[in-house]
């Protein structure tokens, strides 16, 4: 499987503008720009989409390991921060709160820790991952 993006830039780094567009189109000549990564401009950045990927991607495996060990998801709901720091992405910190019938703490615990080091985002990564979880 194979997917792909396009971003097009216009202009200096500071003054310039960009968009990208997704394979799926679920981004359509979605603006970024300097403002929109390192102030507050309109537009998403970087490390705002590697945030979406990677709890995106964290929950898909989280939700297979659950469904895999026999337990039914009600819901999973993951929040990733990422930390930029001195030009590179230094952490990821994903917050996960779910619904899960009938499973234990101690397994919800272990199968987040399995799904964090082995979602394909997580291995892509050269960064320190971490996560804290609970359940509702």
């Amino acid at each position: 499987m194979k997917r792909h993006a396009t971003a097009v830039w216009k202009g200096s780094l500071k003054e310039g503008a960009g968009h990208l567009t997704t394979q799926s189109g679920t981004l359509e000549k979605t603006q970024y720009s300097f403002k929109s990564r390192f102030e507050e401009g309109i537009g998403t950045n970087p490390e705002e989409l590697v945030a979406a990927a990677h709890s995106d991607c964290f929950t898909m495996q989280l939700s297979a390991y659950i469904t895999e060990a026999g337990f039914e998801i009600e819901s999973i709901e993951t929040k990733c921060d990422i930390n930029l720091l001195e030009g590179k992405i230094v952490s990821s910190h994903l917050t996960v709160s779910a619904k899960i019938k009938e499973i234990s703490n101690e397994t919800f615990q272990e199968l987040v820790t399995k799904a964090e080091a082995n979602c394909p985002i997580s291995k892509l990564f050269d960064t320190e991952i971490s996560s804290e979880a609970c359940l509702v």
